[in-house]
């Protein structure tokens, strides 16, 4: 690594806009909750922390849009199965 760099010449190289539906925002989460998704990426061999807070959050919307027969339905079978 040199002590001094150079850059007089220097071009600032273009902004690419990134690709797909994702928005960047600015967010504050509790620490311990950021902390509980980087150790749960981590476990899985790496990946990224963001994208499973993605995918919790994709889960509870779809949740929250099923109508009540169908998460009763659902909750029925899953106690069904832990009962046999």
């Amino acid at each position: 690594m040199k002590a001094n760099y150079d850059f007089s010449k220097a071009r600032r190289g273009a902004v690419v806009p990134p690709s797909g539906s994702k928005t960047r925002i600015t967010i504050r989460l509790d620490r311990d909750l950021v902390s509980w998704f980087k150790s749960k990426a981590e476990a899985q061999g790496g990946g990224s922390y963001q994208t499973m807070l993605n995918d919790a959050l994709r889960a509870f919307t779809e949740q929250q849009d099923q109508s009540l027969e169908k998460l009763l339905r659902k909750v029925v079978r899953e106690e069904l199965k832990k009962a046999s």
